[in-house]
């Protein structure tokens, strides 16, 4: 009798544990009238969904507006300059080595553009951005005792651009050299922190900016 009564105690409260479980999930299941849509509630915890960047628009000033009418390649020598009815701005200097050309840009305008004589396999032009840090109309190197007219320095190391004769068969010992009078014309252009770009075959457009973002 006693292990009966145990038993039946113990089917009792089964009864009852089951029963509250119904009771429970009945309470759970009433959530309102049938017509009433029951509210999603927000998920938290989760990582934020990433969001793509936008580019900061260029800077206009620094946006290619025109480009010289020159046609075809730049001869050793040559160079051209038109700086009538362009506007102040900003002044940027690129040099393409490939192309061996030198282009000035006023407010995004092309003013000036020659055919330079660059350095050589031993003594190459280096790559890259450069503030002119020095301007000196009348200068002789102080390691090659060599005239440099309207020198314009880039590097301490005694890269900079300057005047000279620039025929074919030429090298420089890693300056940009520029023909006399449009050296001149550059030189009066120009300001200390101008910068000059160095690049090897980089090609710039239309609507293209000068400037790296």
């Amino acid at each position: 009798m006693k292990g009966l009564s145990n038993s039946a105690i113990l089917l009792s409260a089964s009864v009852l544990g089951l029963g509250g479980i119904a009771g429970v999930l009945v309470l759970a299941s009433r959530t309102g009238p049938a017509d009433r849509p029951v509210e999603a509630q927000p998920i938290t915890g989760l990582a934020p969904t990433p969001t793509t960047a936008k580019a900061p628009p260029a800077d206009e000033r620094f946006v290619i507006k025109r480009i010289l009418p020159i046609e075809g390649a730049i001869k050793y020598g040559e160079w051209h300059w038109d700086d009538s009815d362009v506007p102040a701005g900003p002044i940027v200097v690129t040099v393409d080595l490939d192309a061996r050309v030198i282009s000035v840009f006023r407010g995004g305008y092309e003013i000036g553009a020659a055919a330079v004589l660059l350095g050589s396999q031993e003594k190459p032009t280096p790559l890259g951005i450069f503030p002119i840090t020095e301007k000196r109309r009348h200068h002789v190197s102080n390691i090659y005792d060599a005239p440099m007219p309207y020198m314009q320095r880039l590097t301490n190391d005694g890269i900079s651009l300057h005047a000279t004769t620039v025929e074919l068969g030429y090298a420089s010992h890693g300056c940009i050299g520029m023909p006399d009078q449009f050296a001149a014309k550059v030189f009066g252009t120009t300001v200390v922190g101008d910068k000059v770009y160095i690049t090897r075959g980089k090609s710039v457009g239309m609507g293209d900016s000068l400037v790296e973002s």
